[in-house]
């Protein structure tokens, strides 16, 4: 009975405190499509993304209802580090639905006009000075204390002692305040949607006359700022935090790369059915590196360790390790700052991968002593010569296969419809010599001569020639580790990369064009494994296609240094033509810093870099993600997603037609 009057209580409390209009929410799943490309509009970094934010505690004034129902004490602050724009999950702020999408359009505006130069690296420690790349950059490098002041301090309390905290939270007013400014007067249109957020926000504010004077000044100074921007250069002292601006960006940290744990450990596939409590949870949190205690005293909650910064918590409390966590993910959502240890315990909500390295008796076996490419330091802005290694390898074990029998149908159909593709020859006419005579030019010839106009060396005979197609094709296929999951409940990932593989051979073969297959994975910088399927001057056959049989998931997707090595390999054709498709399920990334900005970054400069060398780089994916972040890697027409994997064997020959149609 307790039970249902307290759930009685806290819906019916909870309800009264409420001060969200849910009928009017937009998620921000309805404004996602818009997002990235208005980000780059407003002028915002290429390599920036966007993502969901997460819920932080603040220390400004509730009224009494909000205490009584313990709400009130968290706001969702839209807020951006150098990799990431973080937008609130959902608004319902304003009783207009309009309103509440406008709020995430001023947002994206604000963020490009803040980023529309590249941020400062993050200082080495706090207040360690900022370099100066435009006049406001030391400004956004102070006011991003107020990130680590959040970090390390809960609840945040305002300390008028602290001049660094001062100094950070008067840069963080300034800085929007300029920003603003500046969006108001590069787009003048935006202006009156401005007024009309502010008019709806300001009168959701508290009123100064019922404030305490520190806190009723720090108010008053914000309700200018918005107003009329620029006109305040402090924020009055106050024993509170001054209530949250939805209008402001917040600076963020930038997410630190998670630290390699145990081998068995470091890769888990978020994506697995079943997950589905990982999955929910897609919101940034705070969090704290922590000793994993002995075991004596205290508790591990495990944690994925590809989520270092997402989820998993270490209380200090008595309680066995091997239960499963039901209510996992709705826990973490509750907390403030996570803390995560190294560990190799495993919990039951998981899954564990062993990514040892096989022996080297049963491993593929290397072809040479590997070769070592630059990679691009993003934050630098320069490439780091010979910071990666690439192991050529071929299967050990492949033998020669005839091509399955569910694809030979398929096969003849391509092979049909290519070979009209294929070289034909043709007669070259009013030629000096050749095995043929050129009837046209030698009637004409007759004509000639007889009506007196006589050329000393006709050209009455014709030549046969072949037509070629000056072009040649490398394939450079994704293994790793995600390749692995099910597409159905016969295939999967893998498999649909075998058997589109095999198709394209057979479409490639029968035009004659010169090609080559790779495939890729790796394991840390110095370990990017290429896997050669076919080299250019192989012939495509049983063997070929017992190499593509023989694939399977390796490790991690370090694209960049993939296709520096495609681009070498095709680089050296002298084809007039060369094109480089890339076949992937995902992002790239590894385990070893690889990841986020830094692995988008590198990846673009990569594919430039194919570019300058003469090649057409496009990339094929069947990540539903990939229109987000594949237009700044490969450009607005350089990639194409394909939504069912199934689709991949019959659609990619068709796409290779496509490409080198004229």
């Amino acid at each position: 009975m307790e039970e249902v009057v307290g759930a009685a209580w806290h819906r019916f409390i909870t309800r009264i405190a409420n001060r969200s209009y849910p009928e009017a929410a937009v998620q921000l799943d309805e404004v996602a499509n818009l997002a990235g490309p208005l980000l780059r509009a407003f002028g915002g970094e290429p390599g920036l993304r966007v993502a969901s934010a997460g819920e932080t505690r603040h220390s400004a004034r509730r009224r009494l209802i909000d205490h009584i129902a313990a709400t009130g004490d968290k706001t969702t602050h839209a807020a951006l580090d150098s990799e990431t724009l973080r937008l609130p999950e959902r608004i319902a702020r304003f009783p207009e639905r309009a309103r509440n999408r406008e709020l995430y359009l001023w947002l994206i505006a604000l963020a490009g006009e803040v980023s529309r130069q590249p941020l400062p690296a993050q200082p080495a420690a706090a207040g360690a000075p900022a370099p100066s790349a435009r006049p406001d950059a030391s400004l956004w490098a102070r006011a991003r204390d107020i990130a680590r002041v959040l970090v390390l301090m809960r609840p945040i309390e305002w300390d008028k002692a602290d001049t660094r905290t001062h100094a950070a939270r008067d840069a963080w007013l300034q800085l929007n305040q300029q920003a603003v400014a500046a969006v108001l007067a590069r787009y003048p249109g935006l202006a009156a949607r401005y007024r009309r957020l502010v008019d709806a926000h300001l009168a959701q504010r508290p009123d100064p006359a019922k404030l305490p004077p520190d806190e009723a000044a720090a108010e008053q100074a914000i309700r200018a700022a918005l107003l009329t921007p620029g006109s305040v250069t402090a924020l009055p002292a106050a024993t509170r935090d001054p209530h949250p601006v939805p209008l402001w960006l917040m600076p963020a940290l930038d997410t630190p790369p998670p630290q390699p744990l145990h081998a068995e450990s470091e890769a888990e596939d978020d994506a697995q059915p079943g997950n589905e409590a990982n999955a929910a949870l897609r919101e940034r949190k705070q969090a704290r590196r922590e000793e994993l205690p002995d075991g004596r005293d205290g508790f591990v909650l495990p944690f994925r360790a590809e989520s270092l910064l997402s989820w998993a918590e270490y209380v200090r409390v008595n309680r066995a390790t091997d239960e499963g966590d039901e209510d996992a993910a709705s826990a973490a959502r509750e907390m403030d700052t996570l803390a995560v240890a190294r560990g190799g315990e495993t919990s039951t909500a998981k899954v564990r991968f062993d990514l040892d390295l096989p022996a080297a008796a049963q491993d593929d076996l290397p072809l040479g002593p590997g070769l070592a490419f630059p990679e691009w330091d993003w934050k630098r802005r320069a490439l780091v010569d010979d910071r990666v290694r690439v192991q050529p390898m071929r299967a050990r074990d492949a033998s020669n296969t005839e091509l399955p029998e569910t694809l030979r149908r398929a096969a003849r159909r391509l092979r049909a419809q290519f070979s009209a593709l294929a070289p034909q020859r043709r007669w070259l006419r009013g030629q000096q010599d050749g095995p043929e005579l050129d009837l046209d030019a030698l009637v004409r010839w007759q004509a000639e001569r007889a009506a007196g106009c006589v050329q000393p060396e006709p050209g009455v005979y014709a030549a046969p020639v072949r037509a070629a197609r000056d072009l040649a094709c490398l394939v450079m296929a994704d293994l790793s580790l995600s390749t692995d999951a099910h597409v159905s409940d016969t295939h999967k990932v893998v498999d649909v990369v075998r058997e589109s593989l095999l198709l394209m051979g057979e479409a490639l073969d029968a035009t004659g064009d010169p090609f080559a297959f790779y495939g890729f994975s790796s394991l840390k910088r110095n370990r990017v494994r290429v896997h050669t399927i076919k080299e250019f001057d192989e012939e495509y056959n049983g063997a070929a296609r017992g190499r593509v049989q023989a694939l399977k998931p390796g490790y991690y997707t370090r694209m960049g240094a993939a296709l520096r090595f495609a681009t070498k390999v095709l680089g050296e054709r002298p084809n007039a033509m060369r094109l480089l498709l890339l076949l992937t399920d995902g992002k790239p990334n590894d385990i070893d810093h690889y990841e986020g900005r830094f692995a988008i970054e590198d990846t673009a400069a990569a594919v430039r870099e194919a570019h300058r060398a003469g090649l057409r780089p496009f990339c094929v994916t069947i990540d539903r993600e990939g229109a987000d972040y594949l237009p700044h890697l490969f450009g607005p027409h350089g990639f194409v997603v394909i939504r069912d994997p199934q689709e991949l064997p019959q659609r990619l020959p068709q796409l290779y037609a496509q490409l080198t149609a004229g």
